[in-house]
């Protein structure tokens, strides 16, 4: 074998050497893409196995307890903003929350703006309990995150929101859909 035909041997290996690190490492990647997808659809479903768990303590429907949410994190909310934040319609919201009401979750206040208005509130006991719930999940959470580099928190934070940014999307697709 010449100088030049072995040189040639060695620059195919070489070649082949780089493709086959090339293809392992795009097969990696495609592994740990699918396995962040799982655990992304495993995330969700737990979160809301979560809520399950926090609307049957509280003797609630998932949609009550979300308007809970709503309205804890307001502070005071009228029906429309209620109805606005939820995506529900105007019925469905006055039934919600009068449901909510009578199960003494939420009390009706004339709105101290608009004397003409009412605005709903999270009752002192809800509170309590929503926070029982759900304190102990943020300190996990928080505690969970201390793990991180500030590099890596920048990083699933950019995840995070382009993720809720997508799922908006779909929604709106979704409800966009025609039959």
């Amino acid at each position: 074998m010449s100088k030049q035909s072995a040189m040639q041997a060695a620059e195919i290996q070489v070649a082949e050497i780089r493709a086959a690190e090339i293809r392992a490492a795009e097969i990696r990647a495609a592994e740990i893409r699918a396995a962040a997808a799982q655990a992304s659809a495993e995330f969700g479903a737990a979160a809301d196995e979560v809520d399950e768990a926090a609307a049957a303590r509280l003797g609630v429907n998932q949609t009550d307890l979300r308007i809970l949410g709503l309205i804890s994190a307001a502070g005071t909310m009228t029906a429309g903003a209620v109805a606005s934040e939820a995506r529900l319609s105007p019925a469905a919201t006055t039934t919600a929350l009068q449901r909510l009401v009578s199960a003494g979750h939420l009390t009706r206040e004339v709105d101290p703006q608009d004397r003409r208005r009412a605005v709903v509130a999270v009752t002192a006991a809800t509170r309590e309990l929503l926070d029982r719930v759900y304190a102990p999940i943020a300190g996990a959470g928080l505690r969970l995150l201390g793990g991180y580099s500030p590099a890596e928190l920048e990083l699933i934070t950019r995840f995070l929101r382009q993720g809720l940014a997508m799922q908006r999307e779909q929604a709106e697709r979704i409800r966009g859909m025609a039959g």
